[in-house]
Formats: structure tokens, sequence, C-alpha cells
């Protein structure tokens, strides 16, 4: 697809309220995209908002992924407002630290509910309508999909099944003309982050360490990852494929 092609299609992008799911929202508005924004609090009504105070379209839905009526609320809403959806981008996840041995059970079955069974619901109400269109899925996976890192098993495991999981939905649909694919970012600068690095004893400290994971020694932008999830909307050659954003960190 070029900039025209985009031009009016409609996108649904979970968890837009701010870094990476904002930063997607506001570059597939500027191709002329007309954009579904989610999120689990009232962040998201903003960067809506915004988009259609700058002359695009958008719509806010407050939708938390991991409830079913909820995630069939955003499909539902998509396609009243605007008939048809093209792109489905599961951008909705939580970082909630600890090893096996350290983190709750609510807490791993919370990272698992938001950042796999998310996925599962809003792409189970949503791939219908991609079926019509011969549509886009883009999954937000990570490089701790490929790389272990501390303290974070529960956030590494529902990566790697995001992972694996957008290999069989490629596979599933390929023959409906939906093509899937997964963006695996490395540490983004994003508020996300920031109000966990708030946590540690010392965030200036922990700040250089995440930096120090990527080869490139800085953090990844929330910019450089939507241009690579647009690279994975436009490019009809691909699909079941991971698209590593990470500054060498899993190099």
């Amino acid at each position: 697809m070029d900039k025209m092609e985009l031009k009016n299609k409609v996108a649904i992008i979970t968890g837009a309220g701010a870094g990476i799911g904002e930063a997607t929202v506001k570059l597939f508005a500027e191709n002329g995209v007309k954009v579904i924004c989610n999120s689990l609090s009232k962040s998201a009504l903003r960067v809506a908002n915004e988009i259609n105070n700058t002359g695009g379209e958008a719509i806010f839905v407050q939708a938390d992924v991991s409830k079913e009526k909820e995630a069939k609320k955003i499909i539902d809403e998509a396609i009243e407002n605007f008939g048809e959806i093209h792109i489905l981008f599961n951008n909705a996840g939580i970082v909630l630290g600890g090893s096996i041995d350290t983190i709750s059970t609510e807490d791993w079955d919370k990272t698992m509910a938001v950042n796999v069974r998310g996925i599962y619901l809003v792409s189970k109400y949503a791939i219908p309508y991609l079926k019509r269109s011969r549509g886009i899925i883009i999954n937000n996976s990570s490089s701790v999909a490929f790389t272990g890192v501390k303290n974070r098993a529960a956030y590494t495991a529902s990566k790697g099944a995001v992972l694996s999981l957008t290999r069989a939905m490629a596979a599933d649909y390929i023959d409906d003309g939906i093509r899937v694919n997964a963006i695996c970012p490395g540490t983004t600068d994003t508020p996300s982050l920031a109000k966990r690095l708030s946590k540690f004893d010392n965030p200036e400290k922990a700040r250089k360490d995440f930096i120090a994971r990527q080869k490139m020694a800085r953090l990844g932008k929330p910019e450089e990852i939507a241009e690579g999830v647009l690279f994975l909307v436009k490019n009809e050659f691909t699909t079941g494929a991971s698209l590593s954003i990470d500054g060498g960190m899993t190099m």
C-alpha cells in the first residue's frame, strides 16, 4: 500500500493512550487512516481529540481488552462508526515485574489476560470483518521474546506467546488474504517506562541499566516503533514475520 491506498482505511489501535500506541495512531492518521483509539482509562480520548482537531477522523473506545464483552465493544463501535475494518494493531499490554518465585499468581494471571488473552479476544471479533477487507493484523510482541531479561518472567512468557500466536494466526488466515505480523520493540522511552523507573530506589541508575541493554546505547522512540508498524501494514509480501526494532538488543 502506498500513501494514497491507506487513505480512508480503518484501523483499530489498542492501548492508544500513550507511547507506541499514540505514536502509531498519529502516524496512521497522517497517512489518511481513520482510527479507533482504545485504552483502558480515558487516556486515548485526548489522542482521538487531537486527531479530530487536526483534520483526521478518530473515535475513542474505552475498554479492557482482557474482558470479552469489552473487546467485542471495540469492534462493534468501529463497525457502527466506519462500517469496515482494514487494520488491527494489538498493542495493549502491561509489564509487571518478578521472577517465577517472586511474582504473585494474580500478577501472572493479569499479565497473561491483557497481553495474550486480549489479542485473542480483539482479533476473534475483528477477523470476520478483516476477512471481508483482506486486512492486516500486527501484534505487539517484544525483543524479550528472543532474549531473556531479569525480573520479567510473566512478561517474557506472554510476549513469547504473542510471537508464536502471530505465526499461528498467519497460517490460519493466509487463505483469507489476512496478513498477520509481529513488531518486536526493544526498550522504548514511553510514559510506561518512566512510571516503572520511578519505582526503583535509584531511577537514574535504572534508566542507564535499561539503556545498556541496547547495543546502540539508547532507548527507542515510540515514533520509530510506529514506523515499523506502518511498514508491516504496507509491505504486502510479509506475513508470519517478526520485525525487531530494538537498537541491537537481540543482535
